[in-house]
């Protein structure tokens, strides 16, 4: 199988904060152990409006201007780098944010989210220690081709769509979270915030044997998430749930907590709600002002409650598109509209205004007209 590959290609760049053209650029060549992928299909994540809008202007997201945005992403390889043998011409793969660079501790321990080499990959004419970290601190796939370090692609099964596996890194980062905290056989998991990363969650924790799942949320999303299996739903608007959580549980509480909705009283209902030796994942972003909530650290001590930061999606994306293609989580019912490439400043208002109750927006770079899949 061989590709016709053009010079130039479209691609949607971040000029500077506030502010996205589209424009053509090169089309990157593929480096040793690289590959040019067709870029088939990318969502939006909750990070893309924020570093639009300079939120993260104090980490340097992104280093420089103009710059190609997008993360969660799937494609087709359609060239090799020297040296490639992990994949062919025309496979599909989805790709991941993170490649760490390989050598140093926190790599070789498989925690390649948290390199020590992070912002070593020579954009700022220092030294390449290999690190990428796409979309971020490294070119992205906010275009219709980009070239990937093998280490960070995974094969889509052939039952998956490039708009299902582009949601291999949020479900990612949602198991991640999961298997930190672990699942107990039969037990009883709690997920606060059903958006796509708890919805997530949630199915996955059911799949990995779960006895119930309570989700606690509000709103539409709420209802989204007792459609997808969630056991029990609890309102946080019409009642109490460190009170509900504990009233199911006969007093005890829950097994494990997975806190994705970023809100920050929620962790530290999270640890009154989790059963003493129990454990609460974090796999949320922030605000800034978190400091100045209080976690109830003499429970967390007391109870020997596990509390573990969970940072993106190591190592985990064969086992979700595993979940994609087997049907354990529902990738279609997470996607509630598409755009092309150049309506991508639409797209991102639809996400970030939650417009037409939208929950996972795809860019399809190939694609036509806007398509809306979610119901009223």
């Amino acid at each position: 199988m061989k590709f016709e590959i053009p010079e130039k290609m479209k691609a949607v760049v971040l000029e500077e904060y506030g502010k996205l053209g589209v424009t053509e650029l090169p089309v990157p060549q593929p480096g040793p152990g690289e590959v040019l992928c067709k870029i088939k299909a990318v969502a939006i994540c909750g990070s893309d409006p924020k570093m639009i809008d300079g939120h993260y202007a104090d980490v340097h997201w992104p280093p420089y201007f103009p710059f190609v945005m997008g993360h969660e992403w799937a494609g087709q390889v359609v060239a090799l780098g020297e040296g490639v043998t992990e994949f062919k011409v025309g496979d599909r793969v989805a790709g991941e944010a993170h490649k760490g660079c390989g050598n140093c501790a926190n790599c070789m321990s498989g925690h390649y989210t948290v390199c020590l080499n992070y912002g070593q990959d020579g954009h700022d004419g220092g030294a390449d220690k290999g690190h990428r970290h796409y979309g971020f601190y490294w070119q992205g796939a906010n275009a219709e081709y980009n070239a990937y370090k093998v280490a960070a692609l995974t094969l889509i099964p052939d039952n998956v769509s490039y708009e299902e596996a582009s949601l291999c890194d949020t479900a990612g980062v949602a198991l991640h979270g999961v298997e930190l905290a672990g699942v107990t056989p039969g037990g009883t998991t709690v997920v606060f915030g059903p958006g796509p990363i708890g919805l997530c969650a949630m199915q996955e924790a059911k799949a990995m044997g779960a006895g119930r799942v309570i989700m606690i949320g509000r709103g539409r999303k709420l209802e989204i998430a007792r459609k997808m299996g969630a056991d029990i739903c609890i309102d946080f608007e019409k009642e109490d749930p460190v009170a509900r959580v504990l009233e199911l549980t006969g007093g005890v509480g829950a097994d494990e907590v997975m806190e994705c909705s970023g809100a920050n009283d929620s962790p530290a209902k999270a640890c009154q709600l989790v059963k003493k030796t129990g454990a609460v994942a974090l796999i949320a972003n922030y605000r800034d002002d978190l400091e100045q909530v209080p976690l109830p650290l003499n429970k967390i001590v007391f109870n020997e409650i596990k509390i573990y930061g969970s940072k993106a999606n190591p190592g985990v994306s064969r086992a979700v598109l595993k979940f994609l293609s087997d049907g354990s989580i529902n990738g279609k019912g997470l996607i509630t509209h598409t755009f092309p490439l150049d309506q991508y400043e639409a797209a991102v208002d639809v996400f970030q205004n939650r417009r037409d109750n939208c929950m996972k927006v795809v860019i399809t770079p190939e694609a036509g007209e806007p398509r809306r899949f979610v119901e009223d």
